[in-house]
């Protein structure tokens, strides 16, 4: 499949923070999710994305063009971040109305579509709104201009597990051709196990791995063991380890392999949130 972003080597430096040398590809019909902990990098990484901020290198391509040299590439971009980017005197009637005049593919049937989905008040002013019902306007709005890609950073974190299950469906059914990608930021690893393709995952800055959410789901696995078994393990196949209370957690790439080697242990399927938590709370072969 035909990429639809390309990231090369993105860096950016601030005092006490580098995002160093940042690569991934999303192809079309696919949704990339980026995870990392609260000041990893993930928002960084979309902002140096989408030119909001100057990048020290690397390169960043839409379509095989660079956004800053083909602006009209915009039309064909939704972004959504966490919290509301509208007027909060503004209703969503009138948010419609503003944006009709901003962008040449709005289609304002499928944005009234969208809030009578979201059950969106069409003439109450969005400080009324809720948090989760605020969330939802931010992604009917990017919706209605009828984007190619979404960039979407936390941007289901204000709605409840419901509201986001049926946000998680409206994203699947963006993807159902190869035409139509996401890119989606999020703390919620839950979420991306259900709708994303492949997972990137930054910590500190740094790029840890961009794999396919099968791999990982299929292919890695967390060893719970004594420090008999831990002393045997071959540091090849150990990704990170953690000693807890009574046991090791030790997560490697190959989990039935590790059932094979290991069997006084139990190997159990390794989760996204299990696979974070031990690359950013454990330690890891230098």
């Amino acid at each position: 499949m035909d990429a639809i972003l390309e990231v090369k080597d993105l860096t950016k430096q601030y005092d006490g923070f580098t995002l160093d040398h940042v690569s991934f590809t999303v192809p079309g019909g696919c949704i990339m999710g980026l995870i990392g902990e609260n000041g990893a990098g993930k928002s960084t990484t979309i902002k140096a994305i989408l030119d909001l901020i100057h990048k020290d290198e690397g390169k960043v391509t839409f379509w095989g063009k660079d956004l800053a040299q083909a602006p009209e590439m915009k039309e064909d971009i939704g972004v959504v971040f966490d919290g509301i980017s509208f007027y909060e005197t503004l209703t969503p009637a009138r948010v419609g109305r503003i944006l009709s005049e901003a962008y040449k593919n709005w289609d304002d049937n499928l944005y009234k579509e969208y809030l009578q989905r979201f059950s969106l008040p069409v003439d109450k002013e969005i400080k009324g709104l809720s948090k989760g019902m605020k969330a939802k306007l931010s992604i009917a709005a990017a919706l209605g201009h009828r984007p190619k890609f979404l960039i979407l950073d936390e941007a289901t974190s204000g709605l409840d597990p419901v509201m986001r299950d049926d946000m998680l469906d409206v994203f699947l059914e963006f993807v159902q051709d190869e035409e139509h990608s996401i890119l989606m930021s999020s703390h919620i690893t839950t979420d991306l196990e259900k709708v994303a393709d492949y997972i990137t995952f930054i910590h500190q800055g740094q790029m840890m791995f961009c794999k396919s959410k099968d791999e990982l789901r299929y292919r890695y696995g967390v060893v719970r063991c004594g420090a008999a078994v831990f002393g045997q393990m071959d540091s090849a196949d150990v990704l990170a380890w953690r000693k807890e209370a009574y046991q090791w957690d030790v997560l490697v790439p190959d989990k039935e392999k590790a059932r094979r080697l290991y069997k006084n242990a139990v190997v159990d399927d390794a989760t996204i949130d299990d696979i974070l938590l031990l690359y950013v709370k454990g330690e890891r072969s230098k």
